[in-house]
């Protein structure tokens, strides 16, 4: 596997990439300006169950793979490298989570979506640590240079677009943007675990 994780990761981004542009355009009165991607996956819309699957389960898995991957390239690496590491792990898996707990649009105050919301906090509050983590362990290891700029980079950035830039954007773009922070800092870990495995 760690000889196609680059492959793995760049699959993972493109079906959400997908998924979000197939689904969004088949629903009416969806705007990608302003409504966020887990309302095509939310409890009677249809095709949920399908954009859930394409968007959120497959692409968290294959995150899950990719950072396994990372973990495992790692070796005697800095404590925080390893930590961080397995914080991105988490990050991946309450990624796909969120796939499995869809939002309910007649009741955002009911438990199923109060349980989205608490995958999408674990998703972003895992990952911001963990790339810090990443990005000290990293800083003076040969080869994760790269990896460790880009999760330091992910690690400042998106936060801001999961808490702070919804008050001066919509929510559909502030996600949209961290979402596309998490991907590139994913698609960043899956090739560098590619470049350790062919050393």
């Amino acid at each position: 596997m760690l000889q196609k994780s680059g492959a793995a990761s760049l699959i993972a981004a493109g079906l959400f990439l997908a998924a979000l542009a197939g689904f969004g355009s088949a629903l009416g009165g969806y705007s990608h300006a302003l409504h966020p991607p887990a309302l095509l996956g939310a409890r009677g819309v249809p095709m949920a169950i399908a954009f859930n699957v394409l968007a959120f389960v497959l692409p968290g898995l294959l995150g899950m793979l990719v950072m396994g991957g990372v973990r495992s390239r790692l070796g005697e690496a800095h404590w925080a490298a390893r930590i961080g590491s397995w914080l991105w792990f988490l990050s991946a898996l309450a990624f796909a989570m969120q796939g499995l707990l869809p939002l309910d649009p007649g009741d955002m105050d009911a438990s199923p979506s109060r349980l989205h919301a608490n995958a999408w906090t674990v998703w972003w509050l895992a990952f911001a640590p963990g790339g810090l983590l990443l990005a000290l362990g990293l800083a003076r290891t040969s080869g994760w240079r790269l990896l460790g700029m880009t999760a330091l980079g992910g690690a400042l950035l998106l936060p801001l677009f999961t808490l702070y830039a919804p008050l001066g954007m919509s929510v559909g773009i502030s996600q949209r943007v961290a979402l596309a922070i998490w991907f590139a800092c994913l698609v960043s870990a899956g090739f560098a675990a590619q470049r350790q495995h062919q050393r």
